[in-house]
This record gives C-alpha cells, structure tokens and sequence, in this order.
C-alpha cells in the first residue's frame, strides 16, 4: 500500500490511519487475478477509543498484467522493463529500443524493397524487424467487457509497421495490424493466452521533418458502457537506426569498377589491373558492364556505402546519389538484394548540380573534438564559400545528412574546382599508429617545392605525359617555366604566385588579375582554398598538422573554376592503391 507522505504520517505500531487528514492511498497486487475478484482489501473503521470496529468495508479487486515491452536494454532480446519505456537515450549508457529501416530486398522474386509491401513476404525478412511483446495476464473474463488496444499516432503511422505473430511458421501467420491508414488494432487475445508477439519495422529513415523516434501503445479499455474509458496505458519508444557512412580507412570488402569506352578506347587494361588489386586485397570485384552505366564510368559519384545496425541485425545500406546519369540504375536493380538495402533522396524541382555527385561526400574516422568525441567519424561535404552563393550539396541531401546526427556534417569549400567534389583534393589513409590514420590534402606548395629540388638535382627533364597518345609531355623545367600553371597552383593552395600582388592585389606582374570578377565564390587570391579547408579540417577533426600528409599536386584555371594539371594524386592514393568498397 502507498500513501501520500506530505499529507499524512505513517501510523507507529497497531496505531490506526487518521481519518481527518486528506490521504490519497493506491494498492497494488502483485500477481494477475485467477478470476474476477479475487484479491480484497478489508478497511476497518474504529472510534476514538481503539477496541471493537464500528464497522468494516471490502475492496474487491481484480489483478491484471499489462506491459508493453522492447529491447530497452539494447542486448538483442526483449526483457521486462520497469523504467521509463516511453524515453530513448543515446550512448553506450543509455537505454531504449532501435528500429530498423526494411530497405533491403529479401524476396527474390520481389522488385521493390520490403518496406514497400504492407505483408509479409519472406520469413527472413523478420530478422530485419524489432520484436515487441505484449504481457496480457488476467481471467479471461475480464477480457470479455474489457479490450486491448495497440495504437499509434498519425505521424508516425508513416514511418513504421507493426505485424502480429499468431504461432505459425507461414506468411499468413503473420498480420500486418498498425501503419499506413491503420492507427490502432484491437489486439485478438485468446482465452488462456498470457504473451502476444509483434515485429516492427522501420519505413523511414530521419530526415529534416522526422528527430528518428516513434511511440507505441496498448491501452486497457473498459468496453461495458457505450462511452468506453481507458483504464491504462503502457508506452514504448523506438528510435530509428541512422545510415551510417563508412570511411574508407576500412578494410575493404567489394571493389565496384566500370566498363567503358571512349575516343581512346575500352578500359580494358584498367579492369585487369583492378582485377589484380582486388586479389591482392582479397576483396570482391564487382564490374558494372557497359550496358548497364550506359557508358558512365564515375561509380564513385553515383553511389555511397554506409550501414544500419540494431543489436540483432545490422546490414550494408547503399545511398544512391540524384546525379541520375548513365549509372543511375545499378545501384537499385544491381546492389539491393537480401540483406544489402537502398536509400535515395530525390531533388524535387531543380536538377542536380556537381556538387550533388558523391565524390563530393566523404567521412572522416573516429575523431575527439575539444572532448567531443565522434566514434563513427564526420561526414564531409563541399560547397560554396560561407555566404558567397556558389554551388551547393542538394538541400535534400544535406538535411537527410544532418538528420542521422551520429556523424556531424562538416561544409567544406570546393566550388573553386570545376567539377567540385572534395575528393579532388582531399582523402584519409589507415596507419598503424595510436591515430589510426592520416590526412592526405593536395598540395601545389609540396608539389611546387618537389620539381624544383629535382630540376636542381639534373632531373629538369623528366616529364609528366610521357608516353600517352593524347596528352603533350611537359618536363619538369617547362612546368617551372610556366607561369600561369605556377600562379594558378598558388592561388589554389591559398599564396601568391612569385611577383604578384598577392591576396589583396589586383592586377599582379604578369597583367592578369588575381580573381574572378565573373561571380562570387571564386577564390583567385581573393580566398584560400586548400588552405582555408585545411584550417577547418584541423579545427572540425581535431588534427594536428602531424596528421596531415601533404601531396604533391598542380591546379591550373579554366574561366572561373581550377582543375587538377594531372591525375589526382590524392585520390590515386586513397582510393586505387588502397582500395575501398565504394568503387573507383
């Protein structure tokens, strides 16, 4: 029995309760009811001298259980739980129940993922889904004017499925009873019957207009009278498992090339020497033939790996990008399948810009931040210089992004390049150390610094291009010799060329001036480039400059946007040599 302490003090002793305080008293049973009324409460009432009672009163009462429960406890299985069902915290110590999104294709002989299918088509497809048990102990009678409710609201009705498991092994043992245009379920109890079971799935990821959580309830609901009175309700929370990006530091698992051919051929030769790579690695190779990237070799761009995990399943998620070109199809019809789901985000009204490609998303490793520690690293995007309205990451994209909120996205400045993806000119590499990796940032300065000590060494002319049919050779002396390739570098590093008037001049030695005037966002010695990013990369990840490796690399202008003099050595490195599973 429980009292209310600030209105009445517990009686000493054989003392009795005082009548003339206001005293709320609840009683409680430990244990469900056999039949109605069976557990009573007997009340005596006695005058101001305690002896004989004048007179007694009995509660009768009938003890019923009923819980609602989930993997609160976040250890794969579903247990009692006496604390808060309805709150979700984040962290190793925290507490509440994870819900998966069913983006994969379990089905083989289905074309869409299974979230789109309001029943059951596979038996496997219920390791994809959170288990949730509800504890209806109590005579059966009582259920005979008394029912049992599961309910969800209107938003969340969209967002997550709930199918009741009647005891069979078939698909129709298995009823879909709350989602879409189904906000509550009478729950079908059977006489005798104590635990009823329910799988839940996930039909959205978070987004801009959804924090990740969903509520559930079952309401006891006395049903004798035609205005019907809810007795009791139990609610649990779920928060839907965020995609998770990979970084590429990783051991790599699948290797995704393309066949191609252009004015100088197929790429036949580069497909044997992946081949050979990905042996080496003991990794999958995977060829996108030409009849399905009609010809679009940048796999990279089309598509990201990333993952969703609860703690009874985890699977691959890819994350197909809205460029829409000639690969636009193989991530859904040739990468979704069991176990291995799909997500996208379309842009609705405008099309896609560079920058929309994901060669312009990557993620950094694990990194502590001033003691703000990100375990699954920070994503990062490139856009335009802060306020100056250049080109931008698709809204829809960034805010899907910044939705999952486990990896903090960090805006960097690539709209100075033509195509402007930050792979361009930055990348992350594992190490063996106590940091786990390092930085590899592309750097003309290095690159600048490098020709100069080898013209100097008697190797001026040694060429880059030597050998190929379709580019002039260009030897170390002429690079040196050239100028415009030695100011334009500069400026993408974030200096003045030798000679020029630097970062506030106008018009440098040479009479050509030292920025843009055809548009904002331009960084012609106006803005940093490289450098600027490389200030917000240490100040965002917590790097020193000994994490950052500096690669030797030239930029050259072409109208208002730089692009890379040779292949990109930065990409080169981390993603060829090194492999990852996100293709080349």
């Amino acid at each position: 029995m429980a009292y209310n302490r600030t209105h009445v003090t517990k009686p000493i002793g054989k003392a009795s309760w005082p009548l003339d305080t206001d005293a709320d008293v609840a009683v409680s049973v430990g244990t469900a009811s056999k039949e109605l009324k069976d557990f009573k409460v007997k009340v005596s009432y006695f005058g101001a001298q305690e002896g004989r009672a004048l007179g007694h009163s009995v509660l009768y009462l009938t003890g019923v259980e009923i819980s609602l429960d989930v993997d609160t406890g976040r250890t794969g299985k579903v247990e009692r739980s006496r604390g808060d069902k309805a709150t979700w915290r984040w962290g190793p110590e925290g507490y509440g129940a994870i819900l998966l999104v069913n983006c994969d294709r379990d089905n083989h002989r289905s074309m869409e993922p299974d979230l789109t299918h309001s029943q059951l088509t596979s038996l496997a497809d219920l390791q994809d889904m959170s288990p949730m048990v509800l504890s209806c102990n109590g005579p059966d009678k009582l259920f005979d004017s008394h029912k049992l409710v599961l309910n969800v609201s209107f938003s969340d009705s969209k967002r997550v499925r709930v199918f009741c498991a009647r005891g069979g092994n078939s698909l129709s043992d298995y009823k879909q009873v709350l989602g879409p245009q189904r906000r509550s379920y009478q729950v079908e109890r059977q006489p005798g019957e104590q635990e009823i079971r329910f799988y839940v799935e996930g039909l959205t990821f978070p987004d801009d207009d959804f924090m990740g959580l969903v509520y559930l309830s079952v309401s006891l609901v006395d049903a004798r009278e035609l205005l019907e009175v809810t007795l009791f309700t139990d609610t649990v929370a779920f928060r839907v498992a965020p995609w998770i990006m990979t970084p590429n530091t990783q051991p790599p698992e699948e290797l995704y090339v393309c066949s191609v051919v252009d004015e100088h051929g197929s790429n036949e030769k580069f497909l044997e020497d992946m081949s050979y790579l990905a042996l080496k690695a003991s990794c999958k190779l995977v060829i996108c033939p030409r009849v399905e990237n009609r010809n679009d070799r940048w796999i990279q761009d089309e598509m990201e790996f990333g993952y969703i995990e609860a703690p009874h399943k985890s699977f691959p998620v890819v994350f197909d990008s809205p460029r829409n070109r000639g690969l636009r199809d193989f991530p859904y019809k040739r990468i979704l399948g069991p176990d291995f789901g799909y997500v996208t985000r379309e842009i609705p009204s405008a099309a896609p810009s560079s920058l929309d490609s994901f060669g312009n998303l990557d993620v950094s490793p694990p990194v502590t931040v001033g003691g703000m520690e990100y375990p699954l690293g920070r994503i990062l995007i490139g856009s335009s210089f802060p306020k100056s309205g250049g080109r931008q990451m698709a809204r829809v994209v960034r805010n899907f992004l910044k939705a999952q909120q486990v990896q903090a996205p960090v805006a960097l400045y690539s709209d100075w390049l033509a195509v402007g993806h930050v792979d361009e000119f930055l990348t992350f590499v594992p190490t063996s150390d106590q940091k786990g990796f390092r930085l590899l940032l592309a750097s003309p300065r290095a690159c600048l610094k490098l020709f100069q000590e080898k013209m100097e060494e008697g190797y001026g002319e040694a060429a880059q291009f030597d050998g190929l049919k379709y580019k002039e050779k260009r030897t170390i002396n002429e690079m040196l010799a050239d100028r415009r390739l030695q100011r334009d570098s500069l400026h993408a590093q974030g200096e003045a060329a030798p000679g020029t008037a630097g970062v506030g001049g106008g018009v440098g030695r040479w009479g050509i001036r030292l920025w843009s005037s055809d548009g904002p966002g331009r960084c012609w010695g106006l803005r940093r480039c490289i450098d600027w990013n490389r200030d917000v990369l240490k100040r965002e990840l917590g790097l020193a400059e000994s994490d950052i490796v500096d690669i030797p690399q030239l930029f050259f202008r072409d109208g208002s946007y730089a692009e890379a003099f040779f292949p990109d050595m930065v990409r080169a490195l981390g993603r060829v040599l090194l492999g990852v599973s996100a293709g080349v």
